[in-house]
């Protein structure tokens, strides 16, 4: 297999990394709507919105401990501006199709409500993907990702080499 090949299956890895993130923020996200929906008197889309928010929260944390942690970390400040930027337009993205069907065609059911809600996260999803990746969590440079890896490495053989260190004889105690 060639270069493409080890690409490629960097990219089914990232993917699945973020699926799996993007998977609980999509259930931390229909949670929080539907006990906003059934515990408060606010409008279905304001509703939305908060859940959207609360799950963007819980998204970021997913994304920079487990999809990207590799990734760079120096400009922590900016990293979380343009995330938090592309996610408010995910956020209208998905707010504004449930905007839409809800005021728009009047489909409020709460299945309805769900399935529109579902769908706008399901496009505002592809938007994040490939915003977050291109823009946010951005690949280290290829001479810091070997340095860095190569540190990596130096410290686990460091921490092995302390664990296993056989004692000197001649501090071992004959009884």
């Amino acid at each position: 297999m060639g270069h493409g090949s080890s690409a490629l299956r960097r990219i089914i890895r990232e993917a699945a990394k973020f699926g799996a993130v993007g998977g609980a923020g999509l259930l931390v996200n229909l949670a929080v709507f539907n006990l906003v929906r059934h515990l408060t008197e606010l409008p279905v889309v304001r509703a939305s919105i908060v859940a959207t928010i609360v799950a963007i929260v819980f998204n970021y944390i997913g994304f920079r401990y487990f999809t990207y942690r590799d990734r760079d970390k120096s400009g922590r400040t900016k990293e979380l501006t343009l995330f938090l930027l592309f996610s408010a337009v995910g956020l209208v993205i998905e707010n504004g199709l449930l905007y839409a069907a809800t005021y728009g065609f009047g489909w409020d059911s709460p299945i309805q409500s769900n399935v529109f809600k579902f769908v706008g996260i399901g496009i505002a999803t592809l938007f994040r993907f490939w915003s977050y990746r291109t823009w946010v969590f951005k690949t280290l440079p290829a001479k810091e990702a070997v340095a860095s890896a190569e540190s990596f490495v130096k410290e686990a053989e460091a921490e092995q080499a302390a664990v296993t260190k056989p004692r000197s004889p001649s501090k071992q105690r004959v009884s």
